[in-house]
């Protein structure tokens, strides 16, 4: 009763992590309509605001609601743009939930460092499950189709948002990294470390370059934050595990060198996905150079399309497996986030938007200067915390030049923001003061 009163205001948080574990409704898949954890985000917003109502306290502080109500401008002026309001304004409420409510409600409803590692190891536990799922999905074959085989790990996410799983088994992966250098919590970080190495397999298995690129890089960024030595040692224990498991294994190694070596090939001999996504890249451009400053309204992208975009592009993607028959999916956005904004809001909008990330960044790098560690080798009491919101927040800019919101998985990212803004801007109470309020 103690530990749940301790942790009552993160609670509704947790519930919505672990509602990700549940497959969505089939009419979330296919037509992009609300899900579960959705509806459960709006009522965290209205819980968070009830409890604000009840302690007469001051939300947010100054510099956490300039940046956090900072792309509220440009969502705004985008949403007047739209085609009309029947467009306008359901893409308007979706970008404010992702990028403006939920954040703001969870930065708000964390209290201390602790509250902050529970929702991190709730990342964990959802991206063990996932990615259990995935590699099973591979194993028996009942993935989404790959190459002409049904074995591409999606875990409950499905084949038409294969991005699900990579990418919350990559913020499980961030998340058990960072981690991994709690100090003072040995069996805690141990545990962290084993995670870390389990979760290489279904995020491989994911066949995601994107999530590949972007774990790759949040995670050199979260050892370089900890210090040579002690990066070192996860490093190594970590690679080790790795090998064991991909490539003694042989975990689908011939396909996954394949991928691998397309990464760099892409510019040579693309296959059609990458055509299609350099093709709408370029579309994206054209759309904003014929309105630069607000660019063709929100959810603009698929109308606009085929007024810029080359023959070259195709008429869709093909998805199959994963328990849905074969079906071809329409290509509605650049898979590209800042050229996605770029296209539909504007200058105003990617200023705005990708400022504001930019800028919260920047805030949690100089908090973590307070706690990185010392040439006595130890760090500050939230090293880990510092660690885990720069790495999930190096991790989404860096994916977003693959990707974009859509799909269930997309309420895990508004979550990862409010983590992220808690550790930047958020205020931190001491332990106990924290546990009272």
């Amino acid at each position: 009763m103690r530990a749940l009163t301790r942790y009552a205001s993160v609670l509704p948080v947790v519930l919505l992590v672990a509602l990700l574990a549940v497959p969505p409704p089939p009419a979330a898949e296919t037509s992009g309509a609300g899900t579960v954890a959705d509806a459960v985000s709006a009522l965290v917003v209205g819980y968070c605001v009830v409890l604000l109502l009840r302690g007469r306290r001051r939300p947010l502080t100054r510099t956490a609601a300039v940046l956090i109500g900072l792309p509220v401008v440009g969502i705004t002026v985008a949403a007047c743009g739209a085609a009309s309001a029947a467009i306008g304004v359901p893409g308007a409420a979706r970008y404010l939930q992702i990028f403006v409510l939920v954040p703001a409600a969870v930065l708000i409803l964390i209290r201390s460092a602790d509250h902050f590692r529970l929702l991190a190891w709730s990342f964990i536990g959802l991206a063990l499950w996932q990615g259990a799922l995935g590699v099973h999905q591979y194993l028996t074959g009942t993935g989404a189709s790959y190459m002409g085989e049904d074995i591409r790990a999606v875990g409950t996410f499905g084949s038409t948002d294969v991005m699900g799983m990579a990418t919350v088994v990559s913020y499980g992966l961030v998340s058990s990294l960072a981690l991994a250098f709690r100090p003072g919590a040995r069996r805690q970080r141990s545990a962290a470390v084993v995670c870390a190495a389990l979760l290489t397999v279904p995020l491989a298995l994911s066949f995601s370059r994107g999530a590949w690129i972007a774990t790759a890089v949040a995670s050199a960024v979260v050892l370089f934050l900890a210090g040579v030595r002690r990066a070192s040692r996860v490093l190594l224990a970590g690679g080790a595990a790795a090998v064991v498991l991909v490539a003694g294994l042989g975990v689908g190694s011939a396909m996954l060198q394949e991928r691998l070596s397309s990464i760099t090939q892409v510019t040579d001999t693309p296959d059609q996905s990458v055509t299609d996504r350099y093709t709408m890249w370029a579309a994206s451009v054209d759309m904003w150079r014929a309105q630069p400053m607000t660019g063709v309204g929100l959810k603009g992208f698929p109308e606009h399309r085929d007024g810029h975009a080359s023959l070259a592009l195709s008429s869709g993607s093909d998805t199959a497996g994963a328990g849905s028959a074969f079906a071809r999916q329409p290509l509605l956005s650049p898979h590209n986030m800042y050229l996605l904004v770029l296209s539909e809001q504007g200058l105003i909008g990617l200023v705005t938007l990708a400022g504001s990330w930019l800028a919260v960044l920047v805030c949690a790098v100089r908090r973590w200067a307070r706690q990185r560690p010392r040439r006595s080798g130890a760090g500050g009491p939230e090293l880990d915390c510092a660690l885990l919101a720069c790495g999930l927040l190096v991790w989404q800019l860096v994916d977003f030049v693959y990707a974009d919101i859509g799909g269930p998985s997309t309420v895990l990212t508004a979550i990862a923001f409010g983590l992220v803004a808690w550790w930047a801007v958020g205020v931190h109470a001491p332990r106990g003061e924290a546990e009272a309020r």
